[in-house]
């Protein structure tokens, strides 16, 4: 488990992003729940704790594609891939995520920057 920040550090409505390999998005929404999915759009690199959080959904900051953070469904195009949810715990105030073990939906510009190509 990976520690993110004091639950009462990140207010409802808000996102904070967690600097691993790839990032992950950690929501809280507000409805009080606290998800957790990859940073990255599956279309093109952009920050998805940048975006738009409605209820359970975010929507990228750069071409509108929106993701359910609950399950990391696409719910509109241009993206066609889910994003990678994770498992998130809150224990003593604390957030913690337990990352995926499933490979991530990334687009091929961060895959080929991840494996040591021109991105």
């Amino acid at each position: 488990m990976i520690p993110v920040c004091r639950l009462a550090d990140l207010p409802r409505g808000e996102a904070y992003r967690l600097e691993i390999d790839p990032p992950v998005a950690v929501f809280h929404t507000e409805d009080g729940e606290v998800l957790a999915i990859d940073d990255t759009c599956t279309h093109q690199d952009a920050s998805l704790a940048d975006g738009w959080l409605e209820g359970c959904e975010v929507e990228c900051p750069l071409h509108a594609s929106k993701f359910d953070l609950r399950t990391g469904a696409v719910d509109a195009p241009p993206a066609r891939l889910p994003v990678r949810t994770h498992h998130v715990v809150v224990e003593g105030g604390m957030i913690y995520v337990q990352p995926s073990e499933a490979a991530p939906n990334l687009p091929p510009c961060v895959t080929a920057r991840l494996a040591g190509g021109p991105a």
